[in-house]
């Protein structure tokens, strides 16, 4: 299977991910499809310039869909491991204006604290295409 390496700081969002990943419609469609309820927040990662090249890879990746509820964008869901093995997924919004540099990660359990991570860290993680 062919996948996509990339790197990136963890920074502290708006809390916009939680909002969203709280939403019933989202937490149903992520259990059907990826097999685990999701922890209410995301992981953020700003990427590097030479990582956000990479990133425009993902446009074209089929990935799995999350079909919204009405007055919500479009997403979807790339299985993903962070640092080597810990198992989670990465969020695409299909937003106009959603930051290029970004990525939110989720997982059944706080990556932060499963990890120890901090606002500042690097993390790699490898996107499943």
């Amino acid at each position: 299977m062919r996948s996509l390496c990339l790197r990136g700081k963890v920074f502290s969002g708006e809390g916009e991910g939680t909002k969203f990943i709280k939403l019933q419609w989202v937490k149903n469609q992520i259990k059907e499809k990826l097999g685990f309820t999701p922890y209410p927040g995301t992981l953020n990662i700003r990427l590097s310039q030479d990582n956000v090249k990479l990133k425009e890879a993902l446009t074209d990746v089929k990935g799995i869909e999350i079909w919204p509820s009405a007055g919500f964008c479009r997403g979807k869901l790339l299985k993903a491991y962070l640092m080597g093995n810990v198992e989670c997924a990465v969020v695409v919004p299909e937003v106009a204006g959603y930051p290029e540099d970004i990525i939110e990660i989720i997982a059944s359990t706080n990556l932060r604290e499963k990890l120890h991570l901090a606002d500042g860290d690097i993390v790699d993680f490898k996107i499943m295409l």
